[in-house]
Order: C-alpha cells, then sequence, then structure tokens
C-alpha cells in the first residue's frame, strides 16, 4: 500500500508540494509548513515521524531537503 502523503520534489522556490490522499494540501517550505499541512488534515503533528515511509513519501529527497539540486 503506497503511503497517504506524498512531498514532491522542491520547485524553484524550494517549495514543496504536499499531497494527502489524492489531495493537494498546498506548498511546504519546511517541516513546520508540512507539520501544519498534517494537522489540518486532521493528523496530531505530535505523533508523525516525518521518517515514516507508511506515512510519507518524499520525492526528490527526505525532510531535510528543501532546495532544488539539495537531493541526497
Amino acid at each position: 500500500m503506497a503511503a497517504p502523503i506524498v512531498v514532491y520534489p522542491p520547485d524553484e522556490d524550494g517549495g514543496r508540494r504536499v499531497r494527502a490522499r489524492g489531495a493537494i494540501l498546498g506548498r511546504a517550505y519546511g517541516t513546520a509548513d508540512l507539520l501544519e499541512f498534517l494537522r489540518r488534515a486532521g493528523m496530531n503533528p505530535d505523533e508523525v515521524t516525518l521518517d515514516d515511509p507508511e506515512l510519507i513519501e518524499w520525492r526528490g529527497g527526505g525532510p531535510d531537503v528543501w532546495q532544488p539540486g539539495n537531493a541526497a
């Protein structure tokens, strides 16, 4: 089963599109933005583990990549 949250690669401005269960939540510019989107989607940000592959699929770099071309 695919992760319910997908975080796309950084765009030219460093924003990463965030999708939850097929719906676009917005563009995050850091983990604080991402956690706020997840809170608005009904998740408890205090219980979210950003490196949990069953929860979040990171494309183009993990939670520490917010600029284009910085993917590990």
